[in-house]
């Protein structure tokens, strides 16, 4: 793991416009593809998640994820990767998910994993439960369970905490039908289930729907392995 003060030279730049690579060149560096890349800067969550897969083990700065707390904005990214090429920048890990319904696994995350119901102007009733133990029930309009990279998003949007590097899950209820609800921080796993469904009911993955679930069908939601993410410390890039 690169250690505060680590100078990176090697950049590949997956997104984004011409403004990025520039700034990488004026500030010493060199535009190299992923697999020279000794970082990638990855503009949007689709570079992200591109660059996360083909250079596994390569440290990522994003940008434009969202809200993330983990992200830098694109505003700010040229000053950002400035600071980086300066030796400003270190590594954090990040988890990754994996999510499996009734034992069968259907993709993994990097952000979040949202049920939801997929008729609007409808709820349903979800469980939360972790290690056997149930936490809640409560009818919503969806239940989301986000890493500490996809926390400022859909889960903070709902009432829920953005958490730090490596302190597990948030777990959020989206729109709840009572006017008081709880959320949990939960250590790398949870299972979401669908208690009662008034309608369909959609499993997205990071923005990205993969099938319907049925009621009473276990999503489990796990870390399973991790990625490097670049942090950049300053007032103009996100905050741990």
């Amino acid at each position: 793991m690169n250690q505060p003060g680590t100078q990176f030279s090697e950049i590949a730049v997956l997104g984004g416009d011409d403004a990025l690579r520039t700034a990488v060149r004026e500030a010493g560096g060199s535009v190299v593809p992923v697999g020279d890349a000794d970082a990638v800067v990855a503009d949007g969550e689709r570079a992200l998640r591109e660059a996360t897969e083909a250079a596994a083990g390569t440290p990522v700065l994003p940008v434009g994820v969202g809200a993330s707390p983990h992200a830098v904005s694109g505003q700010h990214a040229t000053v950002t990767v400035g600071r980086l090429l300066r030796g400003e920048g270190h590594v954090v890990t990040h988890p990754r998910l994996v999510v499996a319904v009734a034992g069968e696994t259907v993709g993994d995350a990097l952000l979040d994993v949202t049920l939801v119901t997929g008729e609007p102007g409808r709820i349903s009733e979800y469980g939360v439960t972790l290690d056997g133990d149930r936490l809640d029930s409560f009818r919503a309009d969806a239940v989301v369970a986000a890493t500490p990279l996809g926390s400022g998003g859909y889960a903070a949007a709902a009432g829920g905490a953005k958490l730090a590097a490596d302190t597990g899950l948030v777990v959020v209820p989206i729109a709840p039908f009572e006017t008081r609800s709880d959320t949990w921080v939960v250590p790398g796993r949870v299972t979401l289930t669908v208690e009662r469904d008034e309608g369909p009911v959609d499993l997205v993955v990071d923005d990205e729907v993969r099938r319907t679930v049925p009621a009473h069908e276990p999503v489990r939601v796990t870390v399973d392995g991790e990625i490097s993410l670049v942090r950049v410390p300053s007032d103009t890039a996100a905050s741990e």
